[in-house]
């Protein structure tokens, strides 16, 4: 079955949408934490941000300034969170690639994030590098 975004990108379902090319579209979110919430979305229905192709991996990279840009103009905010989730335990709801940028205001509007960083095992960090840079080059 298609995902809710893409039947937006058929024009099955209605959105307000922002930006669109060949391979992109933007669109306001309908549940937003903040005026202007939007979300930018590959036309490539692909679960998880890997395992899409180089060109729409590209077209959100060349997209999301852009719109981010002209959100900030318009609705007068002058910070954005971009939120993007892989994968259901990572709270990925719609299994359907997409950014969120969410815009944040004065008035606490907008994304609220809990960090918890702890230090790094430079031991484990050396194997862990070794290990990615392998895959890299696989």
């Amino acid at each position: 079955m298609a995902s809710i975004f893409t039947r937006i990108i058929r024009g099955e379902v209605p959105c307000h949408k922002l930006f669109e090319n060949e391979l992109v579209i933007a669109f306001l979110d309908v549940n937003p934490l903040s005026p202007g919430h939007t979300l930018v979305v590959p036309k490539q229905e692909m679960a998880e941000l890997h395992m899409l192709s180089p060109a729409s991996a590209a077209a959100l990279g060349a997209a999301l300034p852009l719109v981010a840009a002209a959100i900030l103009k318009a609705t007068g905010a002058t910070a954005y969170n971009i939120l993007q989730n892989n994968g259901a335990m990572a709270h990925q709801e719609v299994m359907h690639v997409h950014f969120h940028i969410i815009p944040k205001y004065e008035d606490g509007r907008g994304l609220a994030i809990t960090w918890k960083p702890s230090a790094i095992d430079h031991a484990s960090a050396a194997k862990l590098a070794t290990h990615v840079k392998q895959e890299l080059c696989a």
